[in-house]
């Protein structure tokens, strides 16, 4: 009985060393995928959701309906980033002047962006709905900033902003071919030009300091 006991204890060993390469083997496989595969999954950028509404109407819409749609993206990544940008100035600012701008900002741009998202969904459109690349990095310089170099930079970027959006705007007034875009744009033009008329003013009060 010993005998057999222990050729059978043999066996097992020997079952066991052949076997031990192909475990060591799938043991280290396992440790390459956790210590390199899940950092690359980590680390994957995430799409600007402007490429993704731009692609998504490439897809749907023939040349000239695409610049119609690119307007309404540029729109909306416009409106996104003066709420958000509105709504800093607001908590971060010294001055009630750039307070007072920045509810401004939020409370005009909150309501386009409420009609914009009405006419896209009419015209199928996609727009971005969180706040795109362009936007964090607006957001992020300002929030490097603090006191009066915070409030000087946000008036300039209030009146570089807003004469760049009405030069979309305009354009899209005489040039957009569906007639509901063309009109909303010019409905909006007069709203933008008061925000870069405070804005300029807000400039200004710098450039005396």
């Amino acid at each position: 009985m010993n005998h057999l006991k222990i050729k059978k204890m043999e066996k097992k060993t020997t079952s066991l060393k052949t076997r031990l390469p192909g475990i060591v083997f799938l043991l280290a496989v396992f440790t390459l995928i956790v210590t390199f595969g899940l950092p690359s999954c980590n680390n994957a950028k995430t799409e600007d959701p402007k490429e993704v509404a731009n692609e998504s109407n490439d897809a749907k819409f023939d040349n000239k309906k695409e610049n119609d749609a690119e307007f309404l993206v540029a729109a909306a990544e416009i409106n996104l980033e003066e709420i958000q940008l509105g709504q800093l100035a607001q908590k971060t600012s010294t001055m009630t002047e750039v307070k007072e701008l920045g509810k401004m900002m939020e409370d005009g741009h909150t309501q386009a962006m409420s009609d914009l998202q009405a006419l896209s969904a009419k015209k199928q459109i996609t727009i971005p709905s969180t706040l795109t690349e362009a936007g964090h990095e607006a957001n992020k310089k300002l929030m490097d900033k603090t006191g009066k170099d915070f409030d000087k930079a946000y008036c300039d970027m209030m009146v570089d902003g807003h004469k760049d959006a009405i030069d979309k705007f305009q354009k899209a007034s005489t040039d957009a071919t569906d007639p509901d875009i063309r009109k909303w744009a010019t409905s909006m033009l007069p709203a933008l030009q008061t925000h870069l008329d405070q804005s300029i003013t807000c400039q200004k009060k710098f450039e005396k300091m």
